[in-house]
């Protein structure tokens, strides 16, 4: 299998159009316009994959090589290797883990995607993350508690809902604790 390069779609009909309307005038920007090439598809797996990992406020990972990530999607707990297949898959609140030789960074992660790409790249992005090490066990059981208690005095679907999404998270983080 040979590297399959991909090329820069170009919006010509909308240009072409344009121009007979509008001749004075350049055409507007188009999506397209804004999009790059996909990188090839190597013809061979690569022996490290490589992670960015970012979070709305900084990035954890940049270009980091790795040897897999352990992903939590809402479908279940998604080993990445070199070479996965490409995907898009939704993150559950749980354990991302990023296993470099013997070391392993694991991060909590409220919610978020992965995108795993055919060149051998995983772009991850969290809402919010924090490393397991961070984590206090006390306030999450106090949290766990504190939702419990929200969740059997709500009189509203919204805050019955609410509750839920906290027991969840906190039953997540506790959890990461114990794994």
């Amino acid at each position: 299998m040979a590297d399959a390069p991909a090329s820069v779609a170009v919006d010509t009909d909308f240009e072409e159009t344009w121009k007979k309307m509008i001749p004075n005038l350049e055409p507007p920007k188009t999506p397209l316009s804004f999009m790059q090439a996909r990188p090839p598809t190597p013809s061979s797996i690569p022996s490290k994959l490589t992670v960015n990992f970012v979070l709305p406020y900084k990035s954890e990972l940049t270009a980091k090589e790795v040897d897999m990530v352990i992903i939590p999607a809402t479908t279940g707990q998604m080993g990445v290797l070199p070479g996965h297949v490409a995907t898009i898959a939704e993150l559950k609140p749980g354990i991302l883990s990023v296993h470099d030789g013997n070391d392993v960074s694991k991060y909590f992660v409220s919610s978020g995607f992965a995108f795993v790409h055919a060149n051998s790249v995983a772009d991850v992005v969290a809402v919010e993350a924090v490393p397991v090490e961070h984590i206090d066990p006390d306030l999450v059981q106090k949290g766990l508690a504190e939702f419990q208690q929200k969740l059997n005095s709500a009189s509203t679907d919204l805050a019955k809902a609410e509750a839920q999404i906290g027991i969840d998270v906190h039953s997540a983080l506790n959890s990461a604790l114990t794994a």
